[in-house]
């Protein structure tokens, strides 16, 4: 008996030991519920009178959606009258929850509401909150007037709209993963990495920089990377999804025996997808180094990338891997069906144009706008006014007679001086008459912006080489440009991380992956240097070309390299100068017209400091001029030391050449200069010809 009783007790030990084995296994991919928040937008914002905001947040395709919570901090103006104000909340355009602000509390409330998950839909969403507040308490007066900067509500940036879901499971193939990989859920939590082996070749590191700018253009954070550094069991342990670059012979035993065998990695580069059910590792390999480089090309397309469904793609030497050349269109439409705003008051529509960041806004710029509006406004005090990049460039007033079928022309002015992407806002001011006795509906008053609203725009480079300007001369019109990457003697997790930082925001505005990047060490020939945009990372003890170039630097060392000296712009002490971090934007000592990037401090650590300057959106405001200092305490310095920099600017033909309304306006002109001298010549003769007809008779 006491047997059978021992034995019963070990059968169940041995089950309760295997539950959290069961439990872990539900929590994998795919079985995880998870949160996602997404803070208010920018500073924070006020509702007034009837006015509105739109929050926009984003729900992945590979989310299974449990909740969705809106999670409101707000604080409403200490005179409003409780029982005549109300905030209504819409999800993509349908209300789903109404409440009157309270003033307790000295009117700072917190409220979360649940919002139908029925409303929701896969990518872009936008939450809607409409206020109606008033002032007003009078309640015998048929019409009352209402302060609307009185009646306000204040929304702080610690509001959110919280996500919870349940990933699905990997069913996509490679095209699942990508998504997951570069995922704003998976890189908010730090879950993605892509890695190299210890001590990377020029290949690998080459064909690992094209898939990560592929992957960093798809992450949507402005405030988070992913990581580059090298497989090792540190570096992915708390990795849900790891992108590995090598080379055949350098992979880790345990993932060189799932590479498929299906084809000859001699004449092929394999892009697999393993171990998909517990710990998803994507490895890019071959046995020949062009088309390890190939397949790192592949990955930096995120079309071509969203087109694997399988777990496998082979790339041999026929496969093309190419993206079309990112266009630089003169005519950008701003809505492909057009766009209607309903309500009164103020009311806003923005759009997004995209340029890249080497290119500027040049002269004869145009703004044309066709509308349509309400017939029943009051026209005295109605407008509709077009910013770019919050800037004001013209106004019109709203008329009756063209209430069917405006139209608004405006100049781009080239004072703005604005470099890469950028916003153009249509605000109306829909004015009501008698509003003061006209019950607030949102559908009434109303403006639609038709599909034929265009911008005529002309670019010119921006060829200064200065930190405001960067990428460039890294990039050119979205293209990698002929860059070359100088490594340190040795490489260390600083010196991979640097690297990353420095191609994750590179990726972000890359528009295409034909462009070219070298890796070389630092003994390298100076003839390879040339006719390349460098960026050399390192110290001045292990970087020879830091080291050679020295007395070019803005901040040079001192002849032992353990700390940085003073210079004209910022005296530096000893122990100071030897725990800061710098990016120094040079003209290249090798060839005029090209470009040296040093990232460099007397320490590793410290010029990685320097390298999450340019790693992302969010600190890339400090960075201008061409020489900044970081420290560790989070101190950033920006100067500006050239007096003239850049490349050679256009000849007047070649400014001429890309304008291609200028270039049609000298076509025309020549064409008729060109008749008017032929005829004149053809009427010379002619008259010559009969003069020597009457000599002769």
């Amino acid at each position: 008996m006491k047997k059978q009783i021992l034995i019963g007790l070990i059968c169940l030990s041995l089950f309760l030991v295997h539950i959290p084995a069961a439990l872990a296994a539900a929590v994998l991919p795919g079985g995880a519920k998870m949160t996602y928040e997404t803070s208010f937008t920018g500073s924070e914002i006020s509702l007034s009178g009837t006015s509105s905001q739109q929050q926009y947040f984003t729900v992945m395709d590979y989310w299974n959606i449990d909740a969705v919570m809106i999670n409101l901090h707000y604080q409403v103006s200490q005179i409003n009258a409780d029982q005549q104000s109300s905030v209504t909340l819409s999800l993509n355009g349908i209300p789903f929850h109404s409440f009157r602000p309270s003033g307790e509390n000295n009117g700072e409330q917190s409220l979360s509401i649940t919002a139908p998950k029925g409303f929701l839909k896969q990518g872009s969403n936008t939450l809607t909150i409409q206020g109606n507040l008033k002032t007003g308490t009078d309640d015998y007066q048929l019409c009352s007037v209402d302060n609307t900067q009185d009646s306000w509500l204040h929304l702080f940036n610690t509001s959110n709209i919280a996500v919870k879901y349940t990933p699905k499971v990997i069913t996509g193939g490679i095209a699942d993963f990508s998504a997951r990989f570069s995922g704003m859920d998976t890189v908010k939590k730090g879950e993605s990495l892509l890695a190299v082996p210890e001590n990377a070749s020029g290949s690998e590191l080459e064909s690992a920089t094209y898939a990560l700018s592929g992957f960093a253009k798809g992450n949507t954070l402005n405030d988070k990377t992913i990581p580059l550094l090298p497989y090792r069991e540190d570096t992915i342990a708390d990795k849900h999804a790891v992108v590995l670059v090598a080379m055949y012979d350098h992979l880790p035993a345990s993932l060189k025996n799932l590479v498929s065998t299906t084809a000859d990695l001699g004449t092929h580069a394999v892009i697999q997808l393993v171990n998909k059910d517990s710990s998803p590792v994507l490895i890019v390999t071959s046995k020949d180094e062009s088309l390890l480089i190939k397949a790192g090309r592949f990955m930096a397309s995120g079309e071509l990338m969203s087109q694997i469904s399988s777990d496998l793609k082979l790339v041999d030497d026929a496969t093309g891997v190419a993206d079309p050349a990112p266009s630089i269109s003169s005519n950008v439409t701003f809505t492909e069906t057009g766009d209607k705003l309903n309500g009164p008051n103020h009311q806003e529509q923005t759009y997004f144009v995209s340029l890249p960041s080497n290119r500027s806004i040049a002269d004869d710029g145009k703004i044309s706008l066709d509308l349509r509006y309400a017939g029943n406004l009051d026209f005295e005090r109605s407008l509709v006014t077009v910013s770019i990049n919050n800037t004001p460039v013209g106004s019109k007033k709203l008329t009756k007679e063209l209430a069917n079928g405006d139209v608004l022309n405006l100049d781009v002015p080239q004072s703005l001086n604005i470099s890469g992407n950028f916003s153009v806002t249509v605000a109306f001011d829909l004015e009501m008459a008698n509003t003061i006795c006209t019950p607030n509906t949102e559908q009434m008053p109303w403006a639609y912006i038709s599909k034929e609203s265009m911008m005529r725009l002309n670019t010119k480079d921006r060829t200064e080489l200065l930190l405001s300007n960067y990428p460039y001369p890294f990039l050119r019109d979205g293209i990698f440009n002929r860059v070359a990457v100088v490594l340190p003697q040795e490489m260390d997790d600083y010196s991979y991380q640097s690297l990353g930082n420095i191609f994750n925001m590179l990726g972000q505005y890359a528009g295409g992956n034909t462009g070219d990047v070298h890796y070389y060490s630092d003994d390298v020939a100076a003839d390879n240097l040339k006719d390349n945009n460098i960026i050399a990372i390192g110290t001045y003890k292990n970087n020879k070309v830091i080291r050679d170039n020295n007395d070019s630097l803005f901040f040079k060392y001192n002849k032992d390299g353990s700390t940085l000296l003073s210079n004209e712009k910022i005296a530096i002490e000893e122990q100071y100068g030897a725990g800061i971090g710098t990016l120094q934007l040079l003209d290249s000592p090798y060839e005029s017209g090209r470009g040296l990037l040093a990232v460099t401090a007397v320490s590793p650590e410290s010029y990685y400091l320097a390298s999450k300057l340019i790693a992302s959106e969010k600190d890339r405001w400090k960075v201008y001029g061409d020489g900044v200092v970081t420290d560790k305490d989070g101190q950033v310095n920006a100067y500006r030391f050239k007096t003239l920099s850049g490349a050679a600017k256009d000849s007047t033909i070649a400014q001429i050449i890309e304008r291609s309304d200028v270039l049609g306006f000298v076509v025309a002109a020549v064409l008729i200069i060109t008749l008017v001298i032929v005829s004149l010549l053809l009427l010379l003769r002619k008259h010559m010809k009969k003069r020597g007809d009457k000599r002769e008779t």
